[in-house]
């Protein structure tokens, strides 16, 4: 009687511990993202993250600078211009200055401009792929290769986000309008006082 009551009791426990396994693995896998879902989550991403705060140039309203939802995304514009400014003022431990764009930035690391993210071949991300876009934002190299990226660029908080957000982002990216909008190649910093001395 001992033994039917012990293969009872060791088969209940087994049951028990095949469905508690059986409803961890059920909880542990996510639905995937159908590709609509995918962009959509981009789209909340970038748009709550305020990705536009730099990425996209200005328009100036009585409210301050807002988006121009007509080159939303395109970064600094090629055009642009940024105003005279004594370098003495973003030496390291004083001011970081940006223009009226908040689309290109200057300090201690000479300048930088916001990048063109739209989907544009030419200027924009059209060229790369999914993979280089995450190894971007993951090891702070513009294209995922090449020169660091700069302040105010938020690549490290960015980075750490999961594979499926970037992707998201990626995924959202890709879809919105094309602009070609030819950003300038950043200033490095002993380059700051003859960039500037142009602008007199």
């Amino acid at each position: 009687m001992r033994k039917f009551f012990f293969i009872a009791y060791a088969t209940a426990m087994f049951s028990v511990l095949i469905l508690l396994q059986f409803n961890c693995t059920q909880q542990s896998e996510k639905k995937m993202l159908s590709q609509d879902e995918l962009i959509a989550r981009g789209k909340y991403i970038v748009t709550t993250g305020g990705c536009g705060d730099c990425h996209s140039p200005k328009i100036m309203t009585a409210h301050g600078p807002m988006e121009d939802t007509t080159r939303a995304l395109s970064g600094f514009p090629e055009d642009g211009k940024l105003p005279p400014l004594d370098v003495k003022m973003v030496a390291p431990g004083n001011w970081i200055a940006t223009d009226g764009n908040i689309a290109g930035w200057v300090g201690p690391w000479g300048i930088s401009f916001a990048s063109n993210l739209t989907p544009d071949n030419g200027t924009g991300i059209g060229g790369l792929s999914e993979e280089m876009f995450i190894k971007t934002l993951r090891e702070g190299k513009y294209m995922g290769v090449g020169r660091p990226l700069l302040p105010p660029m938020p690549w490290p908080t960015i980075g750490q986000m999961t594979d499926e957000d970037l992707k998201a982002i990626y995924a959202y990216l890709r879809t919105i309008k094309p602009i070609s909008n030819k950003v300038p190649d950043p200033v490095p910093p002993p380059m700051l006082a003859e960039y500037f001395a142009k602008k007199k």
